[in-house]
């Protein structure tokens, strides 16, 4: 079970290289991956999408469907926009989501990455990590 999810993890973190923000943070990018990562651990599949870029959102949905089989918390979460060009943009965040199956539980730094959004449709959306 504890390898299933460390690959959960590594599947999450790939997804988040791909993925943008949407409509919660429509100027800001740091709000729309704070949104991604709300949708995610309220496993709402439909923000979850709204939220994403094109080419991550099936990335998205199979991380939201690994998630579905235990407990998610998100803690203490908070991002910052690092930079914008154009159209991308990099956010690093702060918090942890805690993952729990049965006695043990599994902690996901959000500080370990830095994820990159893109402005799809003129919103911004997450993309993955970078």
């Amino acid at each position: 079970m504890r390898k299933t999810l460390v690959l959960i993890l590594i599947v999450l973190g790939s997804a988040l290289l791909l993925s943008a923000c949407g409509k919660s943070g429509a100027d800001d990018p740091a709000k729309t991956v704070e949104a991604y990562w709300k949708a995610l651990v309220a496993q709402d599949s439909a923000q979850l999408s709204n939220l994403s870029c094109a080419a991550f959102e099936a990335d998205a949905q199979n991380t939201l469907e690994s998630f579905k089989s235990v407990a998610v918390t998100l803690n203490d979460m908070a991002c910052t926009t690092t930079s914008t060009s154009g159209n991308a943009a990099s956010v690093t965040c702060k918090g942890t989501i805690v993952a729990s199956y049965g006695a043990e539980n599994m902690t996901i730094n959000l500080a370990d990455f830095s994820y990159s959004a893109e402005k799809e449709g003129g919103e911004w959306r997450m993309c993955g990590t970078e």
